[in-house]
């Protein structure tokens, strides 16, 4: 056989095999990629099974803490990611330089604090400190919610993102201790009052409707603790991504994340571009605040 030939045989017989490969069981093109850092709960498991049903193949992959989906998001090295509130993407956008882009609202939780053994907030006065979640975010909304239930003073109740710099301690009743969010839960269970984030309840046994103080999701100000269902901006029109937000709303999810988080969830429905013009609020005041 010339070599010519020979060539073009091996062309042929790699060609081949390339397409015995794309039919053959190992394609996963069809997969969709979902990161959560709460992968264990009950809703997660209805919305694949759900999800299938309505011909999604979904894969869950699961993290650890909140630095990691976002990051993954966008090295592609998953689809979507249902974890945060437009507040945090908001966050991740502006000190990353990135435009991930909401689809879809999922809900509300409320940001409570927790003391254990106790229900009465006068109890965390008489502890005189408090653990509170360390990323910006999250953080400053644990301030804001101390500030309301009376615990701390703010110097400026309107900076959106206030620091334990911002607490007025002379004024406080309480010291805020920022810690790693889910050591808000070690610090809880070492008998200290600590405002955890409902992602991290289940790893302390905590029972969600045994907080002292909540946030209201019902303020208008709660807008940008909506979560969301997250993508790369050049695949925020991709129907079966969207088609993943209504699997979300579907009875059967909303029922398994209610008795997940015994009623403390509240549903929000606000499609993608509703939830940009509000992402595109708060990164514009988080630019104006550097």
């Amino acid at each position: 056989m010339s070599l010519h030939k020979k060539a073009a045989a091996s062309i042929v017989a790699l060609a081949t095999a390339f397409s015995l490969t794309a039919c053959g069981g190992g394609d996963d093109s069809d997969v969709i990629k979902v990161g959560t850092t709460d992968q264990g709960q009950k809703q997660w498991q209805v919305f694949t099974e759900e999800a299938k049903a309505e011909g999604l193949n979904v894969e869950l992959v699961p993290f650890g803490d909140y630095s990691l989906p976002n990051r993954a998001l966008e090295e592609g090295e998953i689809d979507v990611n249902n974890f945060q509130h437009l507040m945090f993407l908001a966050d991740f956008n502006v000190n990353s330089g990135t435009d991930l882009t909401p689809i879809g609202a999922t809900e509300i939780i409320p940001l409570a604090l927790f003391y254990k053994d106790h229900d009465n907030i006068k109890d965390v006065e008489d502890a005189k400190e408090v653990a509170i979640p360390n990323d910006p975010t999250n953080q400053g909304r644990a301030l804001h919610m101390l500030a309301e239930n009376h615990l701390v003073v703010l110097k400026d109740d309107s900076i959106l993102s206030p620091t334990p710099a911002d607490v007025d301690e002379a004024k406080s009743k309480i010291k805020v201790t920022p810690v790693d969010a889910a050591q808000t839960v070690t610090a809880y269970q070492d008998g200290k009052p600590a405002v955890i984030n409902n992602s991290f309840l289940d790893r302390g046994n905590i029972d969600p409707t045994s907080a002292i103080a909540q946030d209201d999701p019902q303020s208008p100000s709660a807008e940008p603790f909506i979560n969301a269902f997250v993508t790369k901006a050049d695949r925020k029109d991709d129907p079966d991504l969207k088609k993943l937000v209504d699997v979300w709303h579907s009875q059967k999810v909303q029922d398994a994340l209610r008795e997940q988080s015994k009623g403390t969830s509240v549903e929000v429905k606000k499609n993608g571009p509703e939830l940009e013009k509000i992402l595109d609020n708060v990164e514009a005041r988080i630019k104006e605040s550097k």
